[in-house]
């Protein structure tokens, strides 16, 4: 293009202001929606993911109830446990299994203070676990350390809390490590302190109301035998975790005497189907997201187009004297779709910079407010859809060029020239 071309598109644009700016307006919006729409969608799902705290998605938690059928002699209604020898035969019989972290749980959570500290009480849940059991539920380590299998071996009395048991029974900036706190008249040695990593402000209370313990001390301390409370699994990767599941139910059913049809024995909580739901949800969110910006930005290159056509038509008489003296119908189709084009993308590059902004404002201020959690984390466009959107503007400004020219250069020119 010549500075003569530029020029005349400037002219030309310019002898109606308010038209062109509607028209401009029009895929200004269209652009500037599909860029908000597709970030939002984005911002749902890392809100969703922070949601659950780097947790392992394809994890599973088995718990045993009550048999609901009689089944060799043994009547129905029957309790059942997990037992330690239950554990070491799923670790062996299960090859698809990645992580079992066998757990146990007592405590005084929402109940009556069982935690005692000098003159500091608080109710709070004690567990005991594995050191598998954080690669389970990652958590984020203030100070000190998880347990280790040397706890778990020699039955150590030691304990890792939560950051809401620390605020609890210290005071701010009070060395915890190598103290001690009193649970259910046992003093354990306090080794590590932690945070929650999820977002979800209801379960990193959860999370940080909690006391881990090694499972082999709880066992011992409260008298719980060899029984396991439940069982939290992940499976290999490219594995179901809900497979998982299956096969370590039909094994404890085959070694307790439990009815091969027996659904009602176990419960659980598959994680990987939750994760999976709510990801499919938001997919679709942001499929619709496109569609609709899609569709609103091809309302505004439409609105192009019929701009372009009243424009044509009132320089019918000028294109006709263009043919007259020679010039081939091709630069006079040129000129409409430049000026098509300049409209559409510079109105939609306009768009794409006013949502990037939007955007990146939003996400700063979700950032600032990331301690208070949120189902909106990091919105934002990925390149990938911005370079599509762009491609969209061009092709658009190219389509709705295209019609009016060749409406230009179908007229004769005499016709043109007769044209008032």
């Amino acid at each position: 293009m010549d500075r003569d071309q530029w020029q005349e598109i400037g002219v030309v644009l310019g002898r109606n202001k308010l038209r062109t700016f509607l028209t401009a307006f029009g895929v200004f919006w269209g652009i500037l929606m599909l860029v908000i729409m597709m970030g939002s969608g984005k911002g749902l799902q890392h809100g969703a993911a922070a949601g659950f705290g780097g947790s392992v998605t394809n994890s599973m938690y088995i718990w045993t109830q009550q048999t609901s059928m009689p089944y060799k002699g043994f009547r129905r209604g029957r309790n059942i446990n997990f037992h330690n020898a239950d554990v070491e035969a799923i670790r062996s019989s299960v090859p698809e299994l990645d992580i079992l972290s066998p757990r146990c749980q007592a405590g005084g959570y929402r109940g009556t203070d069982n935690i005692t500290r000098g003159i500091k009480t608080g109710a709070f849940n004690i567990y005991g676990d594995y050191p598998q059991y954080l690669q389970v539920e990652p958590m984020d380590i203030i100070e000190g350390r998880f347990i280790n299998y040397r706890d778990i071996e020699e039955k150590r009395k030691v304990c890792f809390i939560g950051r809401e048991v620390y605020n609890t029974l210290y005071e701010p900036g009070e060395e915890a490590i190598g103290t001690y706190i009193r649970a259910q008249g046992i003093n354990y040695k306090v080794i590590g302190v932690y945070k929650s990593k999820t977002d979800d402000p209801n379960r990193a209370e959860d999370q940080e109301k909690s006391i881990i313990i090694p499972l082999t001390t709880f066992q011992q301390a409260y008298n719980w035998g060899d029984v396991v409370g439940w069982l939290a699994v992940t499976a290999k990767p490219d594995v179901p975790v809900s497979r998982v599941g299956d096969k370590i139910k039909a094994l404890v059913r085959q070694r307790q005497s439990i009815h091969p049809d027996d659904e009602m024995a176990f419960g659980s909580w598959n994680k990987e189907e939750q994760f999976n739901r709510m990801m499919g949800l938001l997919t679709g969110i942001n499929i619709l997201s496109l569609i609709v910006g899609t569709l609103t930005l091809l309302a505004g290159a439409i609105g192009v187009s019929n701009i372009m056509l009243v424009i044509v038509k009132e320089r019918t008489k000028e294109f006709g004297v263009r043919r007259a003296i020679g010039a081939p119908p091709s630069s006079i189709i040129k000129q409409v779709v430049l000026e098509s084009v300049v409209l559409t993308v510079g109105a939609g590059i306009l768009g794409i910079i006013a949502g990037v902004w939007l955007l990146e404002l939003v996400s700063a201020g979700m950032n600032a407010a990331a301690e208070q959690g949120g189902f909106f984390r990091n919105p934002g466009v990925e390149l990938p859809i911005v370079l599509a959107a762009f491609f969209i503007l061009v092709v658009s400004g190219v389509l709705a060029g295209i019609i009016p020219a060749r409406k230009a250069v179908e007229v004769k020119p005499v016709e043109a020239l007769r044209y008032e």
